[in-house]
């Protein structure tokens, strides 16, 4: 029997429709690549996955993946109502290149220029303030990477692309050079059903390329392991072992298996100018790092992702990489 939808019914159909079209042309108009609709509900698989992942001690000091997982798996906790979450995709890639010289360290490319989270809010809010002149009645939420969302988990189940497994989300338009965010709702809208497949196949260079191992397994990634953990999260005063012995110039972060991701040759300039690379934010001179005062730390890396790290963090990665040139090119002239 085919259903029926009552007057009201029909009505709220149609608003969710119209009001999910004009949202996704508000949010393309903004600068975002990609946006999708989905029913604001608790991530019951992912959340499962999450918790397996915890128990193995896979987050290795990141204590606080571990509070509030059901808070991090319902949009409901984070919006009273919640109905709708809009989860967009922009583009960071900016074509530049990094060096091998022994004497600078490498920025992952996500750290280039203005921290996404700023630009990402405030592309949102504008979002939600053109969601509020629609629908006066709207609350709204939202959530760029420090709020507790699954933002991968849910740009995968608004068809924006695919979790690799390197654990970072693909996109068949622009590889996996994107940041993610989402605007939860108290409002019906309608909602997008088809999701992206998995198009990993069987390529595993992301886990053959990780100098340390990072990737234990498909889809699985051991913090401890990581050279973008290690470098931008742990606060030790030195770095582990497994990790100071293969940082292979990185600085901050590590881009490693998305650079020899096959899917990154879709990779295509951003069209967002606070994403271009700031002075020496591609390649950073580490003897200058180490001499940095609190004060130049602080002015060079206002409004930066890198200022993640803390001064003392970052000092610490120049002066492993500059011990290593260093003991590497000792091992050279004995040899020579």
């Amino acid at each position: 029997m085919t259903a029926v939808l009552t007057n009201d019914a029909a009505v709220e159909a149609t608003s969710g429709a119209r009001l999910a079209a004009e949202i996704k042309r508000r949010a393309r108009e903004l600068g975002f690549q990609k946006v999708g609709v989905v029913r604001a509900e608790a991530l019951t698989d992912e959340r499962a996955r999450l918790e397996e992942w915890l128990a193995r001690g896979l987050h290795a000091r990141m204590d606080w993946m571990a509070r509030g997982v059901e808070r991090r798996t319902d949009p409901r906790e984070l919006l009273t109502g919640a109905r709708s979450v809009v989860v967009v995709a922009l583009n960071y890639f900016t074509p530049h290149e990094h060096t091998d010289d022994p004497g600078a360290g490498k920025i992952s490319r996500y750290a280039w220029g203005d921290d996404y989270h700023d630009v990402l809010g405030e592309k949102l809010k504008a979002l939600l303030a053109f969601v509020r002149e629609l629908a006066p009645e709207a609350q709204g939420k939202v959530c760029v990477d420090a709020q507790p969302a699954m933002d991968k988990a849910w740009a995968a189940r608004a068809g924006l692309g695919w979790i690799g497994k390197h654990t970072n989300l693909i996109t068949r338009d622009y590889g996996s050079w994107v940041f993610l965010g989402e605007l939860v709702l108290d409002i019906e809208l309608e909602y997008d059903a088809a999701r992206e497949e998995d198009h990993c196949g069987t390529c595993t260079l992301c886990i053959e390329a990780c100098p340390t191992g990072a990737i234990v397994e498909p889809y699985v990634v051991d913090s401890a392991r990581c050279i973008s953990y290690a470098t931008i999260e742990l606060r030790d005063e030195a770095l582990p072992d497994n990790v100071a012995g293969n940082l292979e110039g990185w600085l901050y972060g590590c881009d490693i298996c998305q650079d020899v991701c096959p899917w990154n040759r879709f990779e295509q300039p951003t069209g967002e100018p606070g994403f271009e690379p700031r002075p020496g934010s591609v390649n950073a001179r580490l003897e200058e790092i180490t001499s940095l005062t609190h004060e130049d730390y602080v002015e060079r890396f206002r409004r930066s992702p890198v200022k993640r790290a803390k001064l003392s963090g970052l000092q610490r990665n120049a002066r492993t990489l500059l011990e290593r040139a260093r003991d590497k090119d000792r091992q050279t002239r004995v040899r020579d």
